[in-house]
């Protein structure tokens, strides 16, 4: 296989669909249909598609399902959970990811203190941090024992480690952190380690194109 003239030999050797040039025995390759999937990423896993310690990868979920290449649509942190996206379709995962534009992400996060009024309003009002604005944009209260509770969190843009230093500023640790919800997808019962192909419908939910305003004369 040949992309944009080089020779590789690497069968999962990324691309940009639309833009490489791939040659397969010296024809020009069809371009892969575009695929859209969800899935339910357990914790313990890195979202990449290599890791140099050697720790299992996301793509672990697909061993034996013979699909093309896909990259994932953001990302979860190790020791996080729940919903997440992979795309072979660049200008669609450009939107999802987009911090202006892009859907809200939901979240169910355990911490391991009981909230209240306060610190629900200082997690909506934010924090600086190493040179990052963090907040959220909205938070509820979902359930709370005496030591621990889960909260609803929604962001609509994600940088690093977003929600964990957050709570870390007001002192609060992380128990569990599961993504519940992309936009208005919802992870629903999907079990862990599961995936499945979203509809055209729920795909074009997610992000839509722009459309071109129509001159009026």
């Amino acid at each position: 296989m040949r992309v944009d003239g080089r020779r590789v030999r690497d069968p999962e050797f990324p691309v940009v669909a639309g833009l490489a040039r791939i040659e397969v025995d010296g024809l020009d390759a069809p371009a892969p249909a575009r695929r859209y999937l969800m899935l339910n990423k357990p914790r313990g896993l890195v979202t990449t598609v290599r890791d140099e310690r050697g720790r299992d990868t996301v793509y672990r979920c697909f061993d034996g399902s013979a699909l093309p290449w896909l990259a994932p649509v953001g990302r979860l942190d190790r020791a996080s959970e729940g919903l997440l996206l992979f795309s072979n379709d660049p200008g669609w995962a450009a939107r999802i990811t987009d911090p202006d534009s892009g859907p809200d992400k939901t979240y169910h996060v355990q911490i391991d203190a009981v909230p209240d009024d306060a610190l629900i309003t200082a997690l909506e009002r934010g924090i600086d941090d190493r040179g990052e604005h963090l907040r959220a944009k909205r938070v509820q209260a979902l359930r709370s024992g005496e030591k621990r509770a889960w909260l609803e969190i929604v962001l609509d843009e994600g940088r690093n480690r977003h929600i964990r230093r957050l709570l870390e500023a007001h002192g609060i640790g992380v128990v569990r952190l599961v993504r519940v919800a992309i936009g208005d997808l919802p992870l629903g019962l999907l079990p862990k380690s599961g995936w499945r192909e979203l509809t055209a419908g729920e795909a074009d939910a997610l992000a839509p194109r722009s459309v071109d305003p129509v001159a009026i004369v």
